[in-house]
């Protein structure tokens, strides 16, 4: 095979849930993962040894990059001797609550096993995603989705329609170990409804998302970043059905039906900030092979 090009779709979640921490670390969650059109384009040709190069975001490019780290799972699990040079070309914003590590590491393990003619399946790369990442597993599937566990056992959710989202990030990115770190759970705490969110993506009721939506992670990232719940409630104000994706510090408007002119307004006041912007659609897959 000559080449394989890939789109690495971004997700946001439309829930998120925090159970507990589990004995080995991990965070038992509860959440609904939805895959957006931001994407990332990778391109992967044959050569003797793993090589990776990247252009939009200045990255590592040894096994400190969990592609270079899903390359080499891969080798390991196939017991191979391989190459390929790897061609990165990165829009997903970096550190951004929005899964672009993740959707990377997806596309790796896609381009990689057909490139390398390696036949595993869907379900043998997501055992390998996720020992990667907990949203590496998504990644390879994608749509509307149900995770549970660490983010690694997933339940496929009828796909959304391809509903308008708007994104805003921050001049700054977030840590989401630091943000778990800084969690603190009580059997006081208020719980968004996953279940409830699943059952109204199943009835196609998916204008009530944003009545019982929430995020477990929003009230430590905003107690941390004061600009970001300014922002936050600013666009709350103003009537928009607004969310914060994962750990942050990414925020994205849901399905909201609004002017242009106002839209346009909103980009303005939030680029005058340093703030990133993005307006795109849902999507109903986690990856878009072309080879």
């Amino acid at each position: 095979m000559r080449k394989v090009k890939i789109k690495a779709f971004a997700k946001v979640n439309l829930v998120l849930d925090v159970i507990g921490r589990r004995p080995d670390g991990y965070h038992e969650v509860e959440m609904i993962l939805q895959s957006i059109d931001l994407h990332d384009d990778l391109v992967f040709i044959p050569a003797s040894t793993v090589t990776l190069e990247i252009k939009g975001e200045r990255l590592p490019v040894d096994d400190r990059n969990i592609i270079v780290r899903a390359a080499n799972k891969l080798l390991a699990q196939a017991g191979l001797n391989a190459g390929a040079r790897i061609l990165l070309q990165k829009r997903i914003p970096v550190g951004a609550g929005l899964g672009g590590g993740s959707a990377d590491a997806a596309a790796t393990l896609v381009g990689l096993n057909r490139l390398w003619g390696l036949g595993l399946s869907r379900l043998e790369l997501e055992k390998i995603g996720a020992t990667l990442g907990a949203d590496v597993p998504f990644c390879l599937r994608g749509g509307t989705v149900l995770a549970t566990g660490i983010g690694e056992q997933l339940t496929d959710l009828p796909p959304l329609p391809s509903l308008p989202v708007f994104l805003a990030k921050p001049p700054f990115n977030v840590s989401t170990v630091h943000i778990y770190r800084n969690l603190v759970l009580t059997a006081a705490d208020r719980h968004p409804e996953v279940q409830r969110i699943a059952t109204l993506i199943r009835e196609g009721d998916y204008q009530a998302i944003p009545r019982y939506w929430g995020n477990r992670l929003e009230e430590v990232t905003l107690n941390l970043y004061p600009a970001l719940k300014e922002v936050m409630d600013w666009l709350r104000n103003k009537g928009l059905p607004v969310r914060m994706s994962g750990s942050g510090p990414t925020l994205f408007v849901f399905g909201a039906d609004w002017a242009p002119e106002s839209q346009a307004q909103v980009v303005a006041d939030l680029r005058r900030k340093g703030w990133w912007t993005y307006n795109g659609c849902l999507t109903t897959a986690g990856l878009e092979v072309d080879e």
